[in-house]
């Protein structure tokens, strides 16, 4: 999640899902965004969908009626269309409202190793229910100038859902993307986040690289697009990264 737009939240969900499930992951990517850039990631044709997250939020369908397969084993998708920015309106005289989507995926929750939610630019009602369902937290942040205006708005949000609705919410990492090391604007970028999340920083950044940019065009993750890119090799980088951290964060977990 990330209140502002274009920092890579779609291009994370779905690049780093892929990269999960080529690792032996089983792993569901919710589109929880009503421009739909993670279901078009993959390839799915939005034009074709009878069903999507929106007629699950609505009560309509279970999640497992929406779920589509990808082309990788392992790594499916609960798609979403433009009938999902009705749902912040729809949402808000209903029964439950912020836990309409932990609700939806209680029943499927077994099935996945990770199940990763694709957050809308914003703070609305669809964010709130993503950030309820969720453990964790991951806050992808551009290397420009403006990557620290909002951080404290977001920060205080979570600590209210977490209060409120989901006591065990946390932000696991703050993810540096479109991150070019040559310049002195990227470099100062991640020294203030550092200072600001001096835990929580992945070691891995995401660089700028066509590659990326590229692929959804094709309807495909980064992996099979273009395997050997920068990219690539930084999602590959960063799924180890999530993978590697999991024992000791279970162990914090019980204690």
């Amino acid at each position: 999640m990330n209140q502002k737009g274009g920092v890579g939240k779609s291009t994370t969900a779905v690049n780093l899902g892929a990269a999960l499930a080529v690792r032996g992951q089983r792993v569901l990517v919710v589109d929880s965004d009503p421009q739909g850039n993670t279901t078009t990631g993959f390839g799915i044709d939005k034009g074709r969908i009878e069903r999507d997250v929106y007629d699950v939020l609505m009560q309509q369908a279970t999640i497992a009626e929406v779920i589509q397969p990808t082309e990788i084993e392992g790594l499916h998708v609960v798609p979403a269309t433009i009938n999902l920015a009705g749902a912040e309106i729809e949402l808000v005289s209903g029964l439950s409202r912020e836990t309409r989507m932990r609700s939806a995926l209680a029943p499927i929750a077994d099935a996945y190793d990770f199940t990763l939610i694709d957050c809308p630019p914003s703070l609305g009602l669809l964010t709130i229910n993503a950030l309820t369902a969720a453990r964790e937290i991951v806050i992808p942040v551009q290397a420009e100038y403006y990557a620290l205006e909002g951080l404290s708005q977001l920060t205080n949000v979570v600590r209210r859902v977490r209060e409120a609705l989901n006591p065990t919410l946390h932000v696991s990492g703050v993810l540096v993307t479109m991150f070019d090391g040559r310049t002195r604007l990227a470099m100062e970028v991640l020294d203030e986040l550092e200072r600001y999340f001096p835990e929580q920083m992945f070691k891995t950044q995401i660089p700028r690289n066509i590659r990326l940019s590229e692929a959804p065009s094709f309807g495909k993750p980064v992996i099979l697009f273009d395997i050997k890119s920068r990219g690539a090799q930084a999602y590959i980088s960063l799924a180890k990264e999530m993978l590697d951290a999991m024992p000791a964060a279970v162990e914090a977990a019980a204690r």
